[in-house]
């Protein structure tokens, strides 16, 4: 049976869950002005400057392969480092998620993928459970990949899983190369994203969870 053909209570049909799932938020502090736009339900189009140019390179690898359309403009004090920039990228992607899924009804909410890139191999599964929560299992030989500090994967999904209140797992099961293990880890991610965030036409307008609430 197509998802079209199925049931909904009147008051929310599967339409109405899709549209509108996107967010536009703005978060500016004293080291950073940010800008996160995100559409759940689109194609993978990304455009994403924020000077730091490893970020914007993984930030369109999340937006490819989730196929949610992202938008983010970032300016911090990079002439300090990149800690701060690549930090609040991640808290305001997270706000815009968070926001953009609303009360969660209809999602598969949990998502999994392992994502192998040449010899590296990263696992990782989410749940849009409303309890931050990061594991985080990465070991990246090398302090920096280009200018930047690898370090700042962490604190990447740190951020994200914090404001978008998911639990996040990160595994790695091989790799020696760090871009290529960065890399597979956003990758399996966004693979991941896609799989939660989508509508499960079996569930129709309910809240994905025997409490009832998330």
């Amino acid at each position: 049976m197509q998802a079209r053909d199925r049931q909904f209570p009147p008051s929310q049909s599967i339409e109405q869950l899709l549209s509108p799932r996107m967010a536009r938020v703005p978060r500016k502090t004293g080291e950073t002005d940010v800008i996160v736009t995100v559409k759940l339900d689109g194609n993978g189009t990304c455009n994403a400057k924020t000077g730091i140019p490893f970020l914007d390179h993984m930030l369109h690898q999340i937006a490819s392969h989730s196929l949610i359309d992202l938008d983010v403009a970032a300016t911090g004090d990079l002439e300090i480092d990149d800690h701060h920039t690549n930090e609040d990228v991640g808290i305001t992607l997270g706000m815009a998620l968070h926001q953009a899924l609303g009360d969660r009804k209809g999602i598969v909410r949990f998502g999994n993928f392992l994502a192998p890139l040449d010899e590296a191999l990263v696992q990782v599964a989410l749940d849009f459970s409303g309890r931050p929560h990061i594991s985080y299992g990465l070991q990246i030989p090398t302090q920096r990949v280009g200018t930047y500090d690898t370090q700042l994967v962490r604190e990447f999904f740190v951020a994200v899983v914090n404001h978008s209140q998911m639990t996040l797992h990160i595994r790695q099961l091989d790799g020696i190369n760090s871009h290529h293990i960065i890399e597979a880890t956003f990758k399996a991610f966004a693979r991941s994203l896609r799989m939660a965030i989508e509508i499960d036409p079996r569930r129709g307008a309910t809240i994905p969870s025997s409490k009832g609430v998330l």
